[in-house]
């Protein structure tokens, strides 16, 4: 007779479920959704929240990081929110159409909802739509990320975010940027649904703005790319403190569609950015790129699952990572190719440049293959800079500071320049310029 030990749950723990037994009440949400909380908090409850012995989870030991929790943001008022987003602005003078949320809740007043909808893209407020009768839908998830520690915390505690729905044939003159603002301490956890229609055109930039704190980051972003649609997203994970940063992409792909993202993480104590990529229609393209900076003690981890369900489908994945001081990178990747999904054609490529004796990268690229004809292929790397090259600049006069810049540079430029999204090109390597006159 087998009896399974019950958790011990931590200090962390024990204040999720006191947070949620004193902001259920406020969190919308039709009875279906109130009963999905409820069953994630069971989950939290029975498994804990994700730790090393979940393979997944390896490198990244959410539960031993978390010390504690502390409660979810109050709601924000427009001024406040209007004054973070004055102060700190990602994208400088970049031409964009802007959607705003605050501590969760999407503030139209904020937002260019009037010229959004006049070029055929609509915005709805999460919490409406949760309150609704097909609410419990929105937060459903693939096969590939069922009960992931991450999505079941969202889950359970997410405040808000916006629905946007670009119609069919629709294609935009300006990128828009999807920012989410902590005008307060506390967590954030939000939820958003992007739906790009039928040959539609979607560039889409994701940032955050304000300091939540102590309290952790938890966003999920569900995009659904219809047949011969097209969505590139760039999402900006940077700044400092001691919050945990918790990212998820969601994807699901049409026939003939192109998805692309890029993944920018530079500051944050703890960083993790996963990425689950789903092909259910034919001759579908994604590709999804990575460039992550750490130093300090800092931990980052990009992880990502490439779902290949249907035949004649490309993806492919690149991911640069750089890593200074005690600092600790993971890379976890796997391509998945079903039995019938033939004429599969999936590249894999992380690499590593370690500035320090002491810093740390954990590559785990994965093939699961029931295929037999496919192109797949993985690779990994790890190493200092190259001191043939650095001599190669310093004796040409450029001191030596100047020349590892010049050249950590150029390594991390081959995937932002991969990604070929010129309106954030300069404003990215500018960061990777920032980031480095600091380390």
């Amino acid at each position: 007779m087998n009896a399974s030990m019950p958790v011990r749950h931590t200090q962390a723990e024990s204040d999720l479920f006191e947070r949620f037994e004193t902001s259920k009440s406020a969190l919308s949400g039709s009875v279906a959704v109130t009963a999905l909380r409820e069953a994630a908090v069971d989950q939290i409850r029975d498994r804990g929240l994700p730790h090393r012995r979940v393979e997944e989870y390896k490198y990244s030991d959410l539960r031993a990081f978390l010390k504690s929790a502390a409660p979810l943001s109050e709601s924000a008022d427009v001024a406040a929110a209007k004054a973070v987003l004055d102060a700190q602005d990602s994208y400088g003078e970049l031409e964009r159409y802007r959607i705003v949320v605050a501590n969760g809740v999407y503030l139209p007043e904020l937002s260019d909802t009037d010229a959004l909808a006049g070029e055929g893209v609509t915005i709805t407020g999460l919490n409406e739509a949760l309150a609704g009768e097909h609410g419990a839908q929105l937060l459903s998830s693939p096969k590939s990320a069922l009960n992931d520690g991450l999505i079941t915390l969202n889950t359970a505690f997410v405040q808000g975010g916006v629905i946007v729905d670009a119609a069919e044939g629709v294609s935009l003159s300006k990128p828009v940027e999807l920012v989410q603002v902590a005008t307060s301490r506390g967590a954030q956890v939000t939820r958003n649904k992007v739906t790009v229609g039928k040959g539609a055109k979607l560039r889409l930039l994701e940032t955050f703005a304000g300091d939540s704190g102590q309290g952790e980051i938890n966003s999920v972003f569900d995009y659904t790319v219809a047949d011969n649609a097209f969505l590139a997203t760039t999402r900006l994970i940077i700044g400092g403190g001691d919050a945990a940063r918790l990212f998820t992409t969601i994807a699901t792909l049409g026939a003939e569609a192109e998805f692309k993202s890029l993944g920018f993480i530079a500051g944050p104590r703890f960083t993790r950015n996963q990425q689950f990529i789903n092909f259910t229609g034919e001759n579908s393209e994604a590709k999804i790129y990575g460039v992550t900076m750490a130093g300090g003690d800092d931990l980052a981890d990009q992880t990502l699952i490439v779902d290949h369900a249907v035949p004649h489908c490309n993806s492919r994945e690149f991911f640069k990572t750089v890593l200074d001081g005690r600092s600790k990178g993971v890379y976890q990747g796997r391509i998945n190719v079903a039995q019938h999904a033939q004429k599969t054609d999936g590249e894999m490529m992380t690499q590593a440049l370690l500035l320090s004796e002491e810093a740390e990268m954990a590559n785990k690229p994965e093939l699961e293959i029931f295929a037999d004809d496919v192109i797949c292929a993985h690779g990994a790397t790890s190493g200092q800079i190259d001191e043939d090259l650095l001599f190669y600049l310093r004796a040409r006069g450029i001191p030596e500071a100047e020349a590892k810049t010049l050249l950590v540079l150029a390594f991390l430029s081959e995937a932002i320049e991969e990604y070929d999204e010129d309106d954030v090109t300069e404003g990215l390597e500018s960061r990777v310029r920032d980031w480095l006159a600091g380390h």
